[in-house]
């Protein structure tokens, strides 16, 4: 097989998307069916019927595959009440294609590389989240708070862990 340069028309890819004429095909690791291993961060979100509107967030900011690499990845997870906290409109603006930079740093604070149990989180006082930014951890009896949200749950993935939280993280910048 040689390289050549071959007149059939292909068809664009640039990056995680394939366009074709009547379609538009995400590709990349997030989007291989894999029923054989432990399930990823991000498929925990998907199964998840209290995620919804995490999952769209990380839709809408093109952030599938990031939470489907091989990590690890310690996730905190907002529950669909925790977005219905944020100020009325919030979640409707972020989703927004003009605001998904901004939307998938958000979304970036929520996640820390590595793979840290709830119990072994009690041993810091900050944490560096894949945003560039650090969230603050607090200990409260057996609470960890991280950013001021509470894990409330924790779910191993095949790629790090998920944290359930109540509240969405949100950067000081």
């Amino acid at each position: 097989m040689a390289c050549k340069n071959d007149s059939h028309e292909q068809p664009e890819t640039s990056g995680t998307k394939t366009t074709t004429e009547n379609a538009t095909v995400k590709k990349g690791q997030a989007f291989i069916d894999n029923d054989q291993s432990q399930a990823s961060v991000l498929q925990i979100a998907l199964n998840s019927k209290d995620h919804t509107t995490l999952v769209a967030a990380v839709q809408a900011a093109d952030l599938e595959n990031s939470l489907s690499n091989a990590g690890p990845l310690t996730v905190f997870a907002p529950t669909n009440a925790a977005f219905d906290a944020l100020p009325a409109g919030t979640v409707e603006d972020l989703l927004k294609p003009e605001n998904k930079e901004k939307l998938a740093f958000i979304l970036k604070h929520h996640v820390t590389p590595g793979n840290y149990a709830k119990d072994f989180m009690k041993k810091f006082k900050k944490v560096g989240q894949a945003s560039g930014e650090n969230a603050p951890v607090l200990v409260e009896g057996d609470d960890v708070l991280v950013g001021g949200a509470r894990i409330v749950a924790s779910i191993p993935a095949g790629n790090g862990i998920v944290h359930v939280v109540d509240k969405v993280i949100l950067p000081e910048n």
